[in-house]
């Protein structure tokens, strides 16, 4: 599968858990780690745990399997690496704490509905 098809699919699952703010990175031209990060919010534990259950189900179901997963159990930032996109869940504060947006500005930013 694609990354963009990847990218779509993690997308819509964390639109299902009611995700905030997803943004979309394309850092394909400034890293070899992967095409896109995807970067949402969630507003408790167990909703990023929602969200992080939702993403692997509807992968798996596509035939793409993950490579690593970080931090479910704490569920503050949650990391999900399906190699050609890393997905990443994080709770408010964190979010604003790591600000990954800032740190991977060499990147495009995709409107996750253009994507």
């Amino acid at each position: 599968m694609e990354a963009k098809e990847m990218a779509k699919l993690a997308i819509e699952s964390l639109e299902d858990k009611k995700a905030e703010d997803i943004k979309v990175i394309d850092i394909s031209d400034i890293s070899t780690i992967a095409d896109y990060f995807i970067i949402a919010s969630g507003k408790n534990r167990s909703q990023i745990q929602a969200m992080c259950d939702n993403v692997e189900e509807t992968m798996g179901r596509a035939g793409v399997s993950m490579k690593q997963t970080e931090g479910y159990k704490n569920a503050n930032w949650v990391l999900m690496d399906y190699g050609d996109i890393i997905v990443h869940i994080f709770d408010m504060e964190n979010r604003l704490f790591y600000d990954l947006e800032r740190i991977w500005r060499d990147g495009k930013e995709i409107e996750a509905d253009k994507l």
